[in-house]
């Protein structure tokens, strides 16, 4: 598969440009979405002390099966790029956590490490931080778009020199 790091000068005209943005908008809403559909199942359902664990779980795998289907009936290889998003988005909420000042009922004497493993993974803990709201806004959203883009990837067919 040509990769879009070795492409040719004909690929680089700007309306191939715009169109690989707009599909990895198209891609990323559709990551978000499938977790917004999960997280209001849930609201929906209301199950009780279900594991923060099985949400994040839950959170690559919804996504992962849409990203699956999506990239079956249309291979674009921007599907599976999307987790550049996530990735960046957890590192400015972790930015904006490790700048958070500490005290009482927010994560005590936190070094960095424990700051940011309270917030995102509540464990063994939550820190308090943000409203404890670290998996909701930072872990469980870059988890779907991480699960969508390993879904988009694994749907991609191989294509041979033969085809090119």
């Amino acid at each position: 598969m040509e990769s879009l790091i070795h492409s040719t000068e004909d690929d680089r005209n700007p309306s191939q440009l715009s169109t690989q943005i707009v599909w990895f908008v198209v891609h990323t809403l559709l990551a978000l979405a499938s977790w917004l559909g999960l997280m209001l199942a849930g609201y929906a359902l209301n199950p009780l002390a279900i594991p923060q664990t099985t949400i994040l779980i839950a959170s690559l795998f919804v996504p992962f099966v849409v990203g699956h289907i999506v990239t079956r009936f249309r291979q674009d290889e921007m599907a599976s790029l999307v987790w550049l998003i996530g990735l960046i988005w957890m590192l400015l909420i972790s930015l904006w956590v490790l700048d958070m000042p500490t005290g009482p009922n927010a994560c005590y004497q936190c070094d960095a490490t424990e700051k940011l493993v309270r917030t995102f993974f509540s464990m063994p803990q939550p820190s308090g931080l943000i409203d404890d709201d670290g998996p909701f806004l930072a872990t469980w959203p870059a988890a779907a778009l991480l699960g969508y883009s390993i879904g988009a990837r694994l749907a991609m067919k191989r294509r041979t020199i033969d085809n090119d």
